[in-house]
């Protein structure tokens, strides 16, 4: 098993100044850090590797698409700029030596039809996830497409959605990943959720009800790790947690008060959490 941190804790772009941050997440005892690629090139991605690798960090990054890159939008040109943006993130990825890029990049986060996913709209998300996953296996990156909340977004909200979805989209270089913020939410039973999704799971978000302190909440986490180890799961295990450092992440994360004493408290804690459930 390999523990990670998410670092949009602090920031949603590393650059040269987070140096010292790397350095901490070293210091606390993980293996990787969990980078924000929202957008970039493979300069950034190279200078991300270089500050990672100083620091003696394994890595892998999250991203999203927006209104303007939905891989499911009706209109071909958004689509093909969906396209566009996903090959650049995985070649700063790639830049970067990340191992996997995760997140919710079947469509575009918190844009609401008004109504469930259509066929048509699962037809165009598998046709442009799978250009995406032929890119992503040509640099050497594994894609892990994410079921997120109703309240974030229509299209895949449940472990069968994104399990279905990634057997669609049918490439080697495409699998999926389970949150545990997003699956308290919206699975009934969390055991289950992860075994309906083995055979595609390449990624672990570990993640709070509050999106605080992992053990911190209400998760089921006893029968959230055990399935983990039923299955032998053995990848990434990466917090991704949510705070008041970054006023711009406020609105799309709904955090609105301070849910831990510290980000350090998180970090420390978070991972000998983790460790103590996995080990």
């Amino acid at each position: 098993m390999k523990y990670g941190l998410n670092l949009l804790l602090w920031t949603p772009e590393v650059t040269e100044e987070h140096a010292p941050l790397l350095a901490d997440v070293k210091r606390w005892g993980y293996d990787g850090a969990e980078l924000p690629i929202f957008s970039g090139d493979e300069a950034s991605g190279a200078l991300m590797g270089r500050l990672c690798d100083d620091a003696g960090l394994a890595r892998t990054a999250v991203s999203v698409c927006t209104a303007e890159t939905n891989p499911i939008s009706p209109d071909s040109a958004v689509r093909a700029a969906a396209i566009d943006h996903l090959k650049s993130v995985l070649d700063c990825c790639a830049a970067a030596r990340v191992e996997t890029l995760c997140g919710p990049l079947h469509s575009a986060l918190g844009q609401f039809s008004g109504a469930g996913r259509t066929e048509e709209e699962w037809k165009r998300g598998v046709e442009t996830l799978r250009i995406a996953a032929d890119h992503a296996e040509q640099v050497g990156v594994t894609i892990a497409v994410e079921a997120i909340n109703r309240f974030e977004c229509y299209f895949l909200n449940a472990q069968t959605d994104v399990a279905d979805f990634a057997a669609a989209v049918d490439r080697p270089a495409l699998g999926c990943m389970y949150d545990t913020f997003h699956a308290n939410i919206e699975e009934k039973d969390p055991a289950a959720a992860i075994r309906h999704v083995a055979d595609q799971l390449r990624h672990v978000h570990i993640s709070e009800n509050d999106r605080s302190t992992p053990g911190e909440g209400q998760v089921h986490w006893a029968e959230t790790f055990a399935a983990l180890k039923e299955i032998g799961y053995d990848g990434w295990l990466v917090i991704e947690a949510f705070g008041l450092a970054m006023p711009e992440l406020a609105e799309p994360t709904r955090i609105w008060r301070r849910m831990f004493p510290s980000e350090e408290h998180l970090a420390v804690n978070g991972l000998a959490f983790m460790k103590t459930h996995a080990e």
